[in-house]
């Protein structure tokens, strides 16, 4: 539902007063200014969702009065839409000086550029980073499941760009070699090679290119279903719902979440898809439905009987990922101090070598604590994160460093955020995709 400001405003003024409290007490509840809230209420300034969420649990509305703030869109793309796969071909070009550069051909361009299909962009298979082990199993298979377990190592520390050459030629040497094998084997590295398909799309959400993101996604599926898959494809919904939650789009998330999570499927990606779920509710600040979808995702995650030679789906870096999302959804239904405490407690389980893990939540844990108002320890922790910030660049991540500048520059007369204010505007400039 979409209103004018001046509606939101008229609400929180009459919740306000009937209940006794002074727009200077609601001031320092929320950790916004009195003349910010009072241009709020006036309906001269539209809220943030943030300050909707905050003004709705601090009023307890029941997201009565969360719901009549403004809707703002942050990309009017629909993440959804895909390319056709068959229609469509990316082509890595590798310079003498080392520099590389990505760029999709629609069938005909490619051919007219000389190009006779995808398997000429290949390299074959590549040797691994140095100073690592590669698998027992000396098998082609073998070997390049280790060498994927490497790649999803390597962007624990690096900047997703450096990752992509590598992801994009071993993805097509793989379905290149598939067509020189014979079953089972050809089914196993069509089934790696999605895994690399869909760690790309990851990867190319991380430098900001969603429609990337989801091409790749889609090409996951389909190279998946080639090697006997099926499972993939519900999967596919689970990545299409995390680029319309970063969107915003608590709808569209919660549909496409949704969607993956069929009794027939395995209870892994039903987990990660309640998970998704629930972090969708959260967006449309409606706590039941969050924690509900939260205890089934516990729930279908503790059933997963993952084999130990396939991949696992999705993150392998959180020992409590239902806990951690548990304390990110909290944020985003206006409850900060809350999701302060749950995500400080699921940080201390991060493991070390999980450099973009640690970043990512530890971000929104220190937005949390300035949300929160306690504006010392967000500084102290951010001054703790910007520096691997720049490490692992992250297009996803930058967009609570942002909301996190903005929620800091409220204070612009406290000691520890101008002592941070330099180096957190540098970060952003340097991580800013």
């Amino acid at each position: 539902m979409v209103q004018e400001p001046l509606s939101f405003g008229r609400e929180l003024r009459r919740r306000r007063l009937a209940i006794g409290l002074t727009l200077t007490n609601l001031s320092k509840l929320v950790h916004y200014s009195k003349g910010q809230l009072s241009k709020v209420e006036r309906g001269l300034k539209a809220p943030s969702r943030e300050l909707a969420r905050l003004c709705d649990t601090t009023l307890d509305a029941g997201g009565d009065l969360a719901v009549l703030a403004p809707i703002r869109s942050t990309n009017n793309t629909k993440a959804t839409e895909t390319r056709d796969s068959g229609e469509e071909v990316w082509v890595m070009q590798l310079s003498g000086d080392g520099q590389s550069s990505f760029q999709a051909l629609n069938r005909r361009q490619m051919l007219t550029a000389g190009v006779a299909s995808i398997a000429g962009m290949s390299t074959g298979i590549s040797i691994g980073l140095p100073g690592t082990t590669v698998s027992a199993d000396t098998t082609l298979l073998g070997m390049s499941r280790a060498l994927f377990d490497h790649y999803r190592q390597l962007g624990q520390v690096a900047g997703p760009s450096v990752l992509l050459p590598a992801l994009i030629a071993q993805t097509h040497s793989l379905q290149e070699l598939s067509s020189r094998t014979k079953p089972p084997t050809r089914e196993g590295l069509l089934r790696l090679a999605s895994r690399y398909a869909e760690y790309t799309g990851w990867m190319m959400q991380e430098v900001g290119n969603d429609e990337a993101a989801l091409w790749w996604t889609q090409r996951a599926i389909d190279l998946a279903a080639a090697g006997g898959d099926g499972d993939m494809a519900a999967y596919g919904h689970v990545r299409r719902a995390l680029v319309t939650l970063y969107r915003k789009d608590a709808v569209q998330t919660i549909v496409l979440a949704g969607q993956a999570q069929a009794s027939r499927l395995p209870p892994r990606i039903r987990g990660l898809a309640a998970q998704r779920e629930a972090q969708g509710h959260a967006l449309a600040g409606d706590y039941d439905a969050c924690m509900r979808s939260l205890d089934r995702a516990r729930a279908l995650l503790a059933l997963d009987t993952q084999q130990s030679n396939t991949p696992i789906i999705g993150t392998t870096n959180l020992p409590d990922p239902v806990g951690m999302i548990k304390g990110w959804c909290l944020y985003d239904l206006g409850r900060p101090q809350a999701a302060a405490e749950t995500i400080g407690q699921q940080m201390a389980l991060i493991p070390p070598q999980a450099l973009r893990t640690q970043v990512r939540y530890g971000i929104r844990h220190a937005l949390s604590h300035a949300m929160a108002g306690e504006i010392e320890k967000a500084c102290h922790l951010t001054g703790q994160l910007l520096g691997s910030a720049t490490a692992v660049s992250s297009a996803t991540i930058v967009q609570d460093i942002r909301a996190l500048a903005r929620t800091l520059a409220r204070h612009p007369k406290n000691t520890a955020v101008r002592e941070l204010a330099s180096e957190l505007g540098a970060a952003l400039h340097i991580v800013n995709p």
